[in-house]
């Protein structure tokens, strides 16, 4: 499913005329997503780790490369004004949009840019010079490619057996070992991401994967999380609805 929308957004940025818009200053969200003013743009044809994702280092330690892959899009953008041509809704989520964007006079995408540093990985629509960067940069075992990690998707979905761990770090030998540490019952909260996540069955009525805890929510307090986000935006752009005795509580600081 996830594959035929990629595909469906691949094909739709070859057929639709890019909206440009004018550059402005960036708010980055995570290690592909990215704000201009009132509007949220996933960068096109890469994913990267969301900020509670775990990953296994060259050390064998395990390090929060989500937190990471963000920390490495603010950097390549450096407070300079970013321009991204609007290539329409992201099929994944209403409410975001998917950008080709740069950074205002650069020539090369900020998607290429993440997956030459190794911080993203090129989605299996992504260009075959999207491919050939991702293969340089594990090849040199740049970035996330220097550990053991599984993809980004798997960790949403909470795949923790099956999905290929990834990377020059991973070991057949330690297999089940790396899988805890990737997926571990006490997710560590990364700084100024307080709500809680939930997957639940339940939620699937709704259209969603899960319900999302704000703190001031009765459910929140004793609620081991399966994900943790940093704002409500995040938490519905990753398939979570709000839980129900949130619906009178106030939005999360």
């Amino acid at each position: 499913m996830r594959l035929r929308i990629l595909l469906v957004a691949a094909l739709l940025s070859i057929l639709l005329p890019a909206s440009p818009s004018s550059a402005a200053t960036a708010i980055v969200r995570d290690g592909n997503t990215l704000q201009l003013g009132n509007v949220i743009y996933r960068l096109l044809e890469i994913d990267a780790p969301p900020v509670d994702q775990l990953c296994i280092d060259e050390h064998a330690d395990v390090w929060t490369c989500g937190i990471e892959a963000r920390a490495q899009l603010t950097g390549l953008i450096d407070g300079k004004q970013v321009r991204c041509d609007d290539l329409g809704i992201d099929p994944m989520n209403k409410k975001r949009h998917i950008g080709a964007c740069k950074i205002e006079g650069d020539t090369t995408s900020l998607s290429e840019l993440m997956i030459r540093k190794g911080f993203a990985v090129a989605v299996d629509a992504a260009s075959s010079k999207y491919q050939r960067e991702q293969g340089r940069a594990m090849e040199e075992r740049q970035g996330l490619w220097k550990g053991c990690i599984v993809e980004p998707q798997h960790f949403r979905s909470g795949l923790k057996d099956g999905p290929a761990l990834l990377g020059a770090a991973c070991r057949a030998d330690r297999d089940r070992e790396i899988r805890e540490a990737l997926f571990p019952e006490e997710l560590v909260m990364p700084a100024g991401c307080n709500i809680k996540g939930k997957r639940a069955v339940r939620a699937r009525v709704t259209g969603n994967v899960g319900i999302y805890h704000l703190q001031a929510c009765r459910s929140y307090p004793g609620l081991k999380p399966d994900r943790w986000f940093c704002s409500e935006e995040d938490a519905q752009a990753a398939g979570f609805r709000r839980a129900y005795n949130c619906r009178s509580a106030t939005k999360s600081k």
